[in-house]
């Protein structure tokens, strides 16, 4: 017996839920490529797309997911046997830099581990010293997530920017804001930040195949002299003036329609007010687990509540009890798809995502089934951990 029928709620960290809206937006013929609608769609989205980096540089529009995102920022600023310092804060940042490697980039990886954020101050030492050791100033960018979904971790990018700046070092700071752009403020211009990518299926809430990257004036002046630059990810070729050189050929016209409508609700809504909800509905899954953390197998990653991001919260699951015999609960018996625990996570968390078109009902639902697997299982836990999300939200969204 299940109670599940009804409609299925996906809470894993992407793809997250496309809102009915989006969907209908999608929902038309083709139209011509060639004419004065798309274009201005095309320039439309350029625009609304910088603004959402916060950046008064340069957007493109990649028919990618975010790996292909990833390859677009490394491409276009990097030469082979270029090399690049990797901060480590969980599985992505690693990712990209392991790209980057498979393209002839030489890799350094600041180590760091899954349940702590980056230090800030770290970076500044490692910088200081590639620039007083031999050959002085060898490393070409470093590379960080925002947030790091494997973890749940979220980074400090100005303290990072600010780093790389009290080092005295000209090194390009890459960041990868896929899980965060569109929850949480991205300043691109204000921090400092050269080169930033996202992708269109987390905060942004359209369908996955859209990789976003914006770059400054520095970037593009090093993209200039790039070796690694290839025709179809090559900034240059997409400044053209022709709209198709745009996206290197045909342009992805249902995806376009998609985040136009995505972008038109966030901006009707009010980018603080979403960053707000985000705030707000990622803490009511914090008092929640916290909570459930009083019966000692429940756990967070994140050990210092300050570096906890508000997109994901991946939930230790301990004392020998099988957190995938959760997932399969909540999906089978309640209709919930929780992310499973990736990376050294695997077997050991699942993942809560509260990122993209969520609101309440849909986190207090997915914590109250959440409680009722974890009674269902017999996994010990504190008792009232989706009232206490309740009473959050009770206390700070005023009448």
């Amino acid at each position: 017996m299940s109670v599940r029928a009804g409609r299925e709620f996906l809470a894993i960290p992407g793809p997250t839920t496309v809102p009915d809206e989006v969907l209908r937006a999608m929902h038309r013929p083709a139209v011509d490529i060639y004419s004065g609608p798309l274009l201005a769609l095309t320039d439309s989205l350029l625009k609304d797309i910088a603004r959402v980096f916060n950046t008064t540089g340069r957007a493109y529009i990649y028919i990618s997911n975010g790996h292909g995102a990833w390859e677009a920022a490394l491409t276009n600023v990097l030469s082979k046997g270029d090399r690049i310092l990797v901060l480590e804060s969980g599985r992505f940042a690693i990712g990209w830099g392991e790209n980057a490697r498979r393209m002839g980039v030489e890799v350094e990886i600041l180590k760091g581990d899954m349940r702590r954020a980056v230090r800030p101050a770290e970076v500044e030492a490692r910088l200081k010293a590639d620039k007083s050791g031999k050959g002085g100033g060898t490393i070409k960018a470093v590379l960080v997530a925002q947030i790091d979904t494997a973890s749940g971790v979220v980074n400090d990018i100005p303290a990072i920017a600010q780093a790389i700046r009290a080092a005295g070092h000209d090194a390009l700071l890459m960041v990868d804001a896929v899980a965060s752009l569109g929850c949480m403020p991205f300043n691109m211009d204000e921090w400092g930040v050269d080169v930033a990518m996202s992708g269109s299926q987390k905060g942004l809430m359209a369908p996955p195949g859209l990789g976003f990257v914006a770059a400054n004036d520095r970037a593009r002046e090093v993209h200039k002299t790039a070796g690694l630059r290839t025709p179809y990810w090559d900034w240059t070729d997409r400044e053209g003036d022709q709209h198709y050189q745009k996206y290197a050929g045909t342009p992805p016209e249902h995806m376009l329609f998609a985040v136009r409508q995505a972008l038109d609700m966030l901006f009707a809504e009010g980018l603080e007010n979403v960053y707000r909800r985000h705030t707000l509905l990622a803490e009511a899954v914090r008092r929640a687990v916290g909570v459930w953390a009083e019966g000692q197998a429940i756990g967070f990653n994140i050990i210092e509540p300050s570096e906890r991001c508000n997109t994901v919260t991946p939930v230790l699951v301990g004392g020998g009890h099988d957190s995938e015999a959760l997932r399969a609960y909540c999906n089978q018996k309640c209709g919930v798809i929780l992310g499973h625990g990736i990376g050294d996570l695997s077997g050991k968390a699942f993942r809560v995502a509260h990122m993209g078109h969520v609101n309440a009902p849909m986190m207090l639902g997915t914590l109250s089934v959440i409680e009722v697997a974890l009674n269902a299982l017999g996994i010990p836990h504190g008792k009232g951990g989706a009232q206490a999300a309740i009473d959050w939200l009770g206390a700070e969204v005023k009448a």
